[in-house]
C-alpha cells in the first residue's frame, strides 16, 4: 500500500512535468517534417529522453541527489549512443529517399518518353506506308503506264523506303544504347579522317539544300575511341545541322585539343534554340516547334543516338546557341599518343 500511495503523488509530478517537453518536441517535429530527416530524427530520439529527465527531476523535487545523479549519467549515456545512431540513420534514410525520388522520376520521364516515342514513330511510320502502299497500288492496278510516271513512282518508293530503313536503324541503335549494349573496340582515330569520310557522305545534302559545309582546322587531333560509332556521331551532328540551317548558310567544322580531351565542335546557321527546348534537345523523340512544322524532320532520334554514343565513349556532348545559329560541342580523351606529344 505504501508503495502504491508513493506511486499515487509521483506520477502526476512525473507526467506533469514530461508532458510539456513532449509537447515541445512534437512541435519540433512538426515544424522539422519539411526539414532535414537526420534532425527529425535526431529530436526524435531527444525528446523521450529529455521528457524522462524531466520527469526525474520532478519526482526528486529538483533536488540533485544520488539518484538524480545517476539518471542524469544514464541519459547522457544513452544520448551519446542513440543521437550519433540517429544521425547516420537519419543521413542514410534520407540518401535512400532522394535515391528513390530520382529514379521514380527517371521511371516516369523514361516512360513518357516511350509514349511520346510511340506516338511520333507511329505517325513518321504511317507517312511513308501509305505513300508506299498508295504508289505499289497505282503500279499494280495500271493506273501509270508512262514510263517516265513509272521511274517517278519507283524512284519516290525507293526514297521512302529509305526513310523507314533509317527510322528502323536508329530504332536499332537507340535500343542498343538504352539497353546498355553498346560493346565498342577502342583504337587510336584520327578525327581528320572521321570528318573527311562524313563530309564526303553528307555534302550532296549539303548542296541540295545550298547549304556550305567547311572545315576550319588544320591540325585535327587523334582521339581514343571507335571509328564506326564516331562516324554516326558526326554524321547525325551534320544531318541536323544541314536540315536547320537555310540556303545560304554555312557550317563550319572546327576541332582542337583542352588538357588531355579533344573537341570537336559543330557550328551551324540555324538562327538559334529557345532556351527551353536548348536543354531538351538530346532528349529521345525530342523535336522542336519547328522540327515538328517540318514535315521532312526525323524522329528525333538522331541526338539523343549521339550523345549515347559518345557518352559510351566516356565522353560528353553539349549544345548552346552560338553567333547565328548553334555550338554542338563533342569531348573526347586523346589517344595516348596524341596526349604525349601535345600540351
Amino acid at each position: 500500500m505504501d508503495v502504491i500511495t508513493e506511486l499515487t503523488h509521483v506520477v502526476p509530478y512525473a507526467v506533469g512535468l514530461s508532458l510539456p517537453v513532449a509537447f515541445a518536441g512534437a512541435a519540433l517535429l512538426y515544424f522539422l517534417r519539411k526539414r532535414s530527416l537526420t534532425s527529425a530524427l535526431t529530436a526524435l530520439v531527444l525528446t523521450p529522453l529529455l521528457a524522462t529527465l524531466a520527469g526525474i527531476v520532478g519526482v526528486t523535487g529538483f533536488m540533485f541527489g544520488p539518484q538524480l545523479t545517476t539518471a542524469v549519467v544514464i541519459c547522457t549515456a544513452v544520448a551519446v549512443v542513440t543521437v550519433p545512431v540517429a544521425v547516420l540513420l537519419g543521413r542514410s534514410i534520407a540518401r535512400r529517399s532522394v535515391w528513390e525520388r530520382e529514379a521514380r522520376a527517371r521511371e516516369r520521364a523514361a516512360e513518357a518518353a516511350r509514349r511520346e516515342l510511340v506516338a511520333w514513330i507511329s505517325h513518321d511510320l504511317r507517312t511513308p506506308l501509305a505513300g508506299i502502299r498508295a504508289m505499289a497500288e497505282a503500279l499494280a492496278d495500271g493506273v501509270v503506264g508512262e514510263p517516265d510516271e513509272v521511274c517517278a513512282y519507283a524512284t519516290h518508293i525507293r526514297s521512302e523506303s529509305e526513310r523507314l530503313s533509317a527510322m528502323v536503324e536508329d530504332l536499332f541503335e537507340l535500343s542498343r544504347i538504352t539497353a546498355g549494349a553498346v560493346q565498342l573496340e577502342f583504337s587510336a582515330v584520327p578525327l581528320r579522317d572521321v570528318v573527311d569520310e562524313v563530309v564526303a557522305v553528307v555534302d550532296p545534302l549539303a548542296r541540295h539544300r545550298e547549304v556550305e559545309l567547311r572545315t576550319a582546322t588544320s591540325d585535327w587531333p587523334v582521339v581514343q575511341g571507335s571509328d564506326p560509332e564516331l562516324s554516326r556521331v558526326l554524321r547525325n551532328l551534320l544531318s541536323n545541322a544541314i536540315r536547320h540551317t537555310p540556303a545560304r548558310g554555312s557550317i563550319v567544322l572546327t576541332s582542337g585539343t583542352d588538357g588531355g580531351q579533344a573537341w570537336l565542335r559543330v557550328d551551324d546557321a540555324c538562327g538559334g534554340i529557345a532556351p527551353a527546348e536548348l536543354e531538351r534537345v538530346f532528349d529521345v523523340a525530342f523535336r522542336g516547334d519547328q522540327a515538328r512544322r517540318d514535315d521532312t524532320a526525323g524522329a528525333g532520334l538522331g541526338l539523343a543516338i549521339a550523345r549515347g554514343l559518345v557518352q559510351a565513349h566516356h565522353g560528353t556532348i553539349t549544345a548552346r546557341n552560338h553567333g547565328p545559329g548553334c555550338r554542338f560541342e563533342v569531348r573526347l580523351p586523346l589517344a595516348q599518343a596524341d596526349r604525349g606529344r601535345r600540351p
